[in-house]
């Protein structure tokens, strides 16, 4: 049974809810074709009442069998901005993929588990576009009820006030991977031990996700993503499947491997803030004073001398270290990522030593980390490293009389290595990768592209002139 009323307040409820000005795509799934205009009638008249008339009504179409050009109205709503709320029966259930959709509208029950499966999985595909990692649905016929016990779609996240500290402390139990606790999963062939690792890697893709989209407006963020990039070795919105794809035991060594990843997700979603709990505080502020914390050290002078001792009483254990105190140029990208992982698990960042060393002598250089370590086991002087860079490439440029296309390639691997430590064909790879990467450059430079490596190696790591 249809009636208007109860479908005039589902409409008016659905105004509130559902932006026709928005990225986000919404399916409402009517019971027949009449039941769709009488829908698309009300919700346009909510709408219209509640935007005092501004209101596009391209923003809502019904799109049935009986649709006039139903199949420019299915490209649109897949590929334009409007429609963004597409009215339907049974013709969307299947064969559509918008990754857009984020809400779906239940006016109309099926008997069918499997219908009902393909109507709720035209919102089940992620979309990073708009930061979607959920999704809505507006069950007001109570659907939802009637056919979650038979439905084989279950939601990732078993508690949603979990939290990821407890996560990780129940897959580290012992009885959890190994144990009498490790039972059954919710899929056929897993254990709960998966099941486990399924909501942690769920929670920590919520926040890398929406970190990795936020980035580039937020520079603080930005640098710690690129921070944890070099630390982990994956991208941190790729975190997630990194812990998937290894398993509940791999996952486990390498979260205690990395001993501070957790403290780095919360230092992330600190960063991030909340936007549904925002703290309002109405009392009077006062300036008192400007530090920077250090750790366990108080001022910047403090925190250098406890490197300088660190770097010294490590040298011989860390064979790393002995390679950048020793022969730099040798240094691969695995052993950059060992010194980085063991500085960071010890408190030592590239950027804190940049800060204590501004703080400590009024002057800024931004060295690199293996200058900064240098400078502490050699007394070498600390240098910018683009001045390092400058220097390296004025030894290339007295090498040939360079072209002018020479020249101008070697000016933009320099710009390109101020923001590099390890220097080799990957790196030039990555570089130069739309114009046919380092084969590219090296026919180029006329099958020299080894010396000019070898030689930007020597001239980064030798004293300043």
């Amino acid at each position: 049974m249809i009636t208007e009323g109860f479908n005039k307040v589902i409409c008016e409820q659905l105004a509130k809810e559902l932006d026709p000005f928005g990225d986000e795509k919404t399916m409402i799934f009517c019971a027949t074709d009449l039941h769709a205009d009488m829908v698309k009638n009300l919700l346009d008249a909510a709408f219209k009442e509640l935007y005092n008339g501004s209101y596009n009504e391209a923003a809502v179409r019904k799109i049935t069998g009986k649709s006039d050009r139903v199949d420019q109205l299915i490209r649109n709503y897949k590929n334009e901005r409007y429609p963004n709320i597409a009215i339907t029966v049974d013709l969307l259930t299947t064969g559509i993929d918008v990754l857009k959709i984020f809400h779906i509208v239940f006016l109309r029950r099926v008997k069918s588990r499997i219908l009902y499966e393909q109507m709720i999985g035209r919102a089940t595909r992620r979309c990073d576009e708009i930061g979607k990692t959920v999704f809505k649905i507006y069950d007001p016929v109570d659907i939802y009820a009637a056919l979650q016990d038979v439905s084989t779609m279950k939601p990732l996240v078993r508690d949603p006030n979990i939290t990821i500290e407890q996560l990780v402390e129940e897959l580290s139990d012992p009885s959890v991977l190994e144990g009498s606790l490790n039972t059954a999963g919710v899929q056929a062939g897993t254990s709960h031990a998966d099941d486990v690792l399924a909501e942690l890697s769920q929670k920590v893709m919520r926040v890398m996700r929406k970190a990795t989209k936020l980035a580039e407006n937020k520079p603080a963020l930005k640098q710690k993503l690129d921070e944890l990039e070099g630390l982990w070795g994956v991208a941190p919105a790729k975190l997630h499947q990194h812990l998937h794809d290894m398993g509940p035991k791999q996952a486990v060594h390498f979260i205690q491997r990395m001993c501070g990843l957790i403290n780095h997700v919360n230092e992330i979603k600190l960063i991030l803030g909340s936007e549904r709990m925002p703290l309002i505080y109405e009392g009077a502020d006062e300036f008192l004073d400007r530090q920077q914390n250090f750790g366990v050290n108080e001022k910047p002078a403090d925190y250098l001398l406890s490197f300088n001792d660190f770097i010294k009483n490590n040298i011989n254990q860390s064979a790393a270290l002995a390679v950048v105190v020793n022969k730099p140029k040798d240094l691969t990208r695995e052993q950059l990522k060992e010194i980085k992982l063991l500085l960071d698990t010890n408190g030592f960042t590239e950027t804190k030593l940049k800060a204590a060393w501004r703080n400590s002598t009024n002057q800024e250089i931004a060295a690199s980390i293996i200058g900064h370590i240098r400078q502490a086991a050699l007394g070498e002087s600390l240098i910018p490293f683009d001045q390092r860079v400058h220097n390296a490439l004025q030894k290339i440029y007295a090498l040939h009389p360079w072209l002018p296309a020479q020249r101008k390639c070697l000016e933009r691997l320099g710009k390109q290595l101020v923001h590099e430590v390890i220097i080799d064909h990957n790196f030039v790879n990555n570089a130069f990768a739309q114009e046919g990467g380092a084969s590219r450059v090296d026919k180029l430079l006329n099958n020299q592209l080894d010396e000019v490596l070898n030689t930007l190696a020597d001239g980064l790591w030798g004293e300043a002139s």
